[in-house]
């Protein structure tokens, strides 16, 4: 990745979109320290910066999120404010500014990625941070913090779990798009740093036939590589269906090789009727923290939470963990970073000082069509899975 250590090169991506996002990075060892003083003895000014005007549900249940957070909170109070931002970068830049100008001390939000750094770069001279909803690293750095699931930490846990059970050889199966040259550049650094060896690459197009005619490709790699694990960046919504159905068809079978997804395949709940994702491995939240959420929010708001809607929760929760301690630096950088991490919805988690995160994810498997936990979301940064 090109790296530009001056914050003002951020500004270029809203006019040319996240095509050029590689040539950002948080290079900037001294954005750990960047924050304001706050009074810990007097409620928070916290912005929560949301769609309401764009996706008036999905904005409601961030902010319901939230305040069951603010609830939660032990010896510390937020005053939460809330701002459209409408989906739109330009909106989101001036609801930062507004939110700031109103006393605001962190944002939290947006959801987009282009907004979000529009957020960031608007009050980037502000000494305010912005703990976004993105899951896309390449706006990560500076001010900003993605709170979103990354393909980073998914891949790191999946490769390391496989190393754990004896596997040594992954073929990595990634589609071209955008997305899928993430994902295969998150599984690359994944294996770079593990004991599985990266013994061969296929792309394919995200159409029928574009999966068609990779898989011969795939047949062939792990002929010629002798791999017992393959890595795919397919989504149950795309590929996955049909590279599940016709790999085990070509001679690619699941008993000799195991079936490793970047993403869940237990959504939608259909997908787990499938035969060929039987015996795949995929990484989720801590099952029954997530489920404890979905059972309060529902009891409390009497509607199920938005799939989002806990990144709210975990940001207000970080927040108020943080100014429980009662210091006046408590969130800067520095702090927000704090090594040993937080709890949140989905188990534990913590930001990096590269505006990244980790999160403590289960390792699951589908059987007979069930999703079985077969390595626990580790409970600590210092457990196992890390």
């Amino acid at each position: 990745m090109f790296t530009v250590c001056k914050p003002v090169r951020k500004l270029a991506k809203i006019a040319i979109g996240l095509a050029a996002a590689a040539f950002l990075a948080a290079c900037e060892p001294g954005a750990t320290g960047r924050g304001p003083s706050i009074d810990t003895s007097e409620p928070i000014p916290v912005a929560l910066l949301v769609p309401q005007s764009s996706d008036p549900s999905l904005a409601r249940s961030l902010e319901n999120a939230a305040r069951l957070a603010m609830a939660d909170l032990k010896n510390a109070k937020i005053d939460l404010r809330v701002y459209d931002t409408a989906g739109n970068p330009n909106t989101a830049a001036a609801s930062a500014q507004q939110a700031v100008s109103d006393g605001a001390k962190v944002i939290l939000g947006p959801v987009y990625a282009q907004a979000a750094n529009a957020a960031g770069l608007a009050v980037l001279n502000k000494n305010v941070n912005v703990l976004s909803f993105s899951n896309n690293t390449s706006i990560a750095g500076g001010n900003v913090f993605v709170l979103g699931p990354t393909f980073d930490n998914t891949a790191r846990r999946l490769v390391n779990f496989a190393g754990r059970q004896g596997k040594t050889k992954m073929v990595v199966v990634y589609s071209n798009d955008a997305a899928g040259q993430l994902g295969r550049t998150a599984i690359a650094n994944a294996l770079s740093g593990s004991r599985v060896a990266n013994v061969g690459e296929v792309g394919f197009d995200r159409s029928q036939q574009g999966v068609i005619n990779a898989v011969p490709r795939v047949k062939a790699t792990v002929d010629q590589t002798g791999a017992d694990s393959m890595f795919l960046t397919a989504t149950t919504a795309g590929a996955l269906p049909l590279f599940t159905q016709l790999l085990p068809e070509a001679g690619v079978s699941p008993a000799m090789v195991q079936y490793i997804g970047l993403t869940r395949w237990d959504i939608p709940a259909q997908t787990l009727e499938l035969p060929g994702v039987q015996g795949g491995w995929f990484a989720l939240p801590d099952p029954a923290k997530a489920q404890a959420y979905r059972q309060r929010y529902n009891a409390t708001y009497g509607e199920a939470p938005h799939p989002i809607s806990g990144l709210a929760y975990d940001g207000i929760a970080a927040i108020g963990a943080l100014a429980s301690k009662g210091k006046s630096n408590a969130l800067t950088g520095a702090a927000l970073t704090q090594n040993a991490g937080f709890q949140g919805v989905g188990g534990i988690f913590r930001l990096r000082p590269d505006g990244t995160n980790e999160r403590g994810l289960a390792v699951a498997t589908i059987q007979n069509k069930q999703v079985v936990v077969i390595d626990p979301a580790p409970q600590s940064f210092s457990g196992a899975g890390f």
